[in-house]
């Protein structure tokens, strides 16, 4: 029998244009708002859309 490690996988919350305004962090103030509501949520950024990406970790058994 083979023990595997769960599988982890993304779940896009939200999208950001990266071109937003001066002094704009909303990607940021979103996942803010998202972590004080328990969701581990993190920035990330999408080089290929050029976009910001709101995200969580979901773990697979």
């Amino acid at each position: 029998m083979v023990a595997t490690a769960p599988e982890q996988t993304r779940t896009v919350l939200e999208r950001f244009p990266a071109g937003g305004p001066r002094g704009s962090w909303t990607a940021e103030e979103y996942a803010a708002n998202q972590r004080a509501q328990g969701t581990n949520a993190q920035v990330v950024m999408d080089l290929r859309t050029d976009q910001f990406l709101v995200v969580t970790d979901t773990t697979i058994q």
